[in-house]
């Protein structure tokens, strides 16, 4: 990663939207659930299996969150229809846990309700380290009266491993990631490699607890050991699966799948591809250098 992308990076919240639309179009399916259906597709040509995901975080109003359960509903259907192997994935703040977690849970029993009845798992995403208790709280409410329910682990996070336990120990289905959120010492990891450490002994908590993982990782380093791990333990595709973001290092997700794993992808889509674009895209600084060229070339 160089100077420059770096630079550019940080500056991307102020490059013209028609940019970060050319350049983030690769992290996003679309505006409405059609695209997100058309990009399932040719993953599932691909021979990868998909979640899908509603773009949109952080809801203080109560109507915006009702938009958002309603939009979720129509996905249920139309998932079903099309992909009944796709999942669902889920933030509680789109749905009200910023107002407060009755809101939150009155919706999201809404949403796990519809999918239950069409067969759908539902994964529910981890946001920063102040949901995290009431994120788990409602991951047992919705496992409990619906029985469809995946939790997120953040492998950034020092609380983590204790919390592998506790879902491991209920045989959870749980999806293993980083965690992108920028988190104080006292709270969470710093260094790249405690990071990746912490990675790896949570993911074998999990898989030694009975957890089935979704082994959420585009760092070779921990595919590599994960790789191992698996074949080490005889895992069937019944145990895990890798998963990844759409728009990111395709080319080790067809290396995944030709090795004969199972590889899920997270396919956003929704009016709030911007404010995700630019996220993805300040992850992977390397990127945005992609940016500066579409602005010189569009000029």
């Amino acid at each position: 990663m160089g100077f420059l992308d770096r630079m550019v990076s940080a500056g991307l919240p102020a490059v013209p939207g028609f940019l970060i639309r050319s350049v983030g179009r690769r992290y996003v399916a679309g505006e409405d659930v059609e695209d997100a259906l058309e990009t399932v597709r040719a993953l599932g040509e691909e021979g990868a299996l998909s979640t899908v995901d509603v773009l949109g975080e952080d809801v203080t109003e109560a109507g915006r969150a009702d938009e958002a359960v309603e939009e979720y509903l129509r996905l249920v259907d139309a998932l079903a229809d099309a992909r009944p192997d796709a999942t669902i994935s889920l933030k509680p703040t789109l749905m009200g846990l910023r107002i407060d977690e009755q809101t939150a849970r009155q919706n999201m029993d809404r949403v796990f309700a519809a999918a239950a009845r069409r067969g759908l798992l539902v994964q529910i995403d981890m946001e920063d380290h102040t949901a995290t208790d009431a994120t788990l709280e409602l991951y047992r409410r919705m496992q409990k009266r619906h029985g469809n329910a995946g939790a997120v682990l953040q492998a950034r996070l020092r609380r983590t491993l204790d919390d592998a336990d506790v879902l491991a120990s209920a045989g959870a289905e749980v999806r293993l990631c980083k965690g992108i959120y920028l988190e104080s010492g006292d709270m969470a990891f710093q260094g790249f490699e405690e990071i990746q450490d912490s990675y790896l002994a949570v993911l074998r908590r999990l898989v030694e607890g009975g957890a089935r993982v979704g082994i959420a990782t585009h760092d070779t380093r921990l595919v590599e050991e994960a790789e191992a791990l698996v074949r080490s333990r005889g895992m069937s595709a019944a145990d895990y699966e890798f998963q990844m973001l759409l728009g990111v290092r395709p080319a080790l997700r067809r290396r995944l799948l030709d090795a004969g794993h199972a590889v899920r992808v997270y396919v956003p889509y929704g009016r709030d591809w911007e404010a995700y674009s630019v996220r993805r895209l300040r992850e992977n600084p390397e990127i945005a250098g992609h940016v500066l060229k579409g602005l010189v070339t569009r000029q």
